[in-house]
């Protein structure tokens, strides 16, 4: 597979809209999910009287279907064009895709919104729009979805997709350049091949259009930024920090500094996929080893970089945040999780400093009193312990953040400066 371009793409959009069908077809009709692998999905929907989700059960595991102890093994979320090798990025769960998408675990290099043609633009619609916007996902096609289901009407479609024309104007997207494709995932339309059941419609269908992306370019000429996702001691070799490459390039014989600890140390050796490299670049994940690099000096959330750049620790910074949810309101003095790369740490919000419009960016009120749901602010925030972390402009991966409380995700934001230590 590694022999085409990849990309990450992540499907969006309202809850009952169609995404896990969309994206089950896609799977199907690429060759990714087989034949057999699609009718036991099919006998399974059929027994829970969901006949026509056999492509919804391809990326959800239903709740019956946990309850019956019946598991379907797909661990297919790549297919691949006849131009690129996707992997999908499972967005079914609102607040997991929130928090995935913020901290870089999972970056997205495009979108598909998904809305359904006969239900329009809803409340999430709006919100998984405007995340994706807020997360610097350029590239995005609009699914209007279920046209089966407004028998492939033309006035119906016109309808829906201009009202996603102008909330994503709204929020900042070029609506010249997305394509609107009207798709039926149950009915097999225009997701990889031109359906005869819309003659009025004149561009691409969902993998034309998927073709017609761009790769983007790897960061490798920014200095070298590499959070830590684990540690590992192995015999006869030592302490082995494993993660995955952000920005810039790492060599062997390269001294580097691991921040907030301050150790440093020489690359001796990089394995990915248990092969020796002499160095990696961004999207690699790799294990490697230190000379004089201790378990103490090294942890998750640290950030590995070259010694003539080292990552910020930051004594405070500056974010854009959004309220996704919170049950009251936020205030000053605030102390959640932060969860940035691969760094969890308690913050507190010390300032609320502007609230803003969200579809212009103009400010609405200066040093609001309080945050609630479907906020967006410029808010300070200081870390209760040392932690690393960049202005988004600098260094988009390691610069967005998830805010946790209450084990649900209450707000996302993206770091506008930083007062270093």
């Amino acid at each position: 597979m590694a022999d085409k371009p990849h990309m990450n793409l992540v499907f969006i959009g309202h809850v009952d809209h169609g995404k896990s069908t969309l994206v089950g077809r896609t799977l199907y009709n690429t060759g990714a999910v087989d034949e057999n692998t699609m009718r036991k999905l099919k006998e399974e929907a059929e027994k829970l009287g969901k006949a026509t989700f056999e492509f919804a059960f391809v990326m959800d595991n239903l709740k019956e279907e946990r309850e019956r102890g019946v598991t379907i093994d797909l661990a297919h979320k790549e297919f691949k064009t006849d131009k690129y090798y996707f992997t999908i990025i499972d967005a079914p769960g609102h607040r997991d895709f929130v928090k995935n998408m913020i901290t870089g675990a999972s970056q997205a290099d495009a979108a598909v919104l998904v809305v359904d043609v006969n239900d329009g633009v809803q409340p999430q619609t709006k919100e998984h729009a405007f995340l994706a916007r807020t997360l610097g996902i350029k590239q995005l096609i609009v699914a209007i979805n279920k046209m089966d289901a407004a028998n492939f009407d033309e006035a119906k479609y016109n309808e829906t997709k201009g009202a996603v024309e102008s909330l994503l104007k709204t929020i900042g997207y070029d609506v010249g350049k997305i394509p609107f494709i009207p798709t039926s995932a149950y009915a097999d339309a225009n997701v990889t091949s031109k359906s005869d059941k819309t003659p009025w419609y004149k561009g691409p269908y969902l993998i034309e259009a998927l073709n017609a992306l761009t790769v983007p370019e790897k960061p490798t000429n920014k200095p070298l930024r590499l959070p830590v996702q684990d540690v590992y001691t192995i015999t006869g070799i030592g302490t082995v920090p494993v993660g995955r490459i952000e920005t810039g390039v790492i060599k062997v014989g390269q001294t580097i500094i691991v921040s907030p600890s301050g150790a440093k140390g020489e690359v001796k050796s990089i394995e990915m996929h248990h092969q020796q490299m002499q160095q990696a670049e961004p999207g690699d994940n790799i294990g490697f080893n230190v000379r004089g690099l201790g378990k103490k000096d090294v942890k998750r959330g640290d950030v590995v970089g070259p010694v003539d750049s080292p990552p910020t620790v930051a004594k405070e910074f500056t974010a854009q945040i959004v309220v996704l949810q919170h049950p009251s309101a936020i205030t000053a003095g605030y102390t959640p999780v932060f969860h940035c790369h691969t760094a969890q740490v308690a913050c507190t919000i010390t300032e609320l400093q502007k609230k803003l419009d969200p579809k212009t960016g103009g400010v609405l009120e200066e040093n609001p009193k309080f945050l609630k749901t479907g906020d967006v602010a410029i808010v300070k925030v200081v870390p209760t312990k040392p932690m690393c972390i960049e202005s988004a402009k600098d260094f988009p991966e390691l610069g967005r953040f998830a805010v946790r409380d209450m084990g649900q995700t209450v707000a996302a934001g993206m770091v506008t400066s930083v007062t270093p230590k």
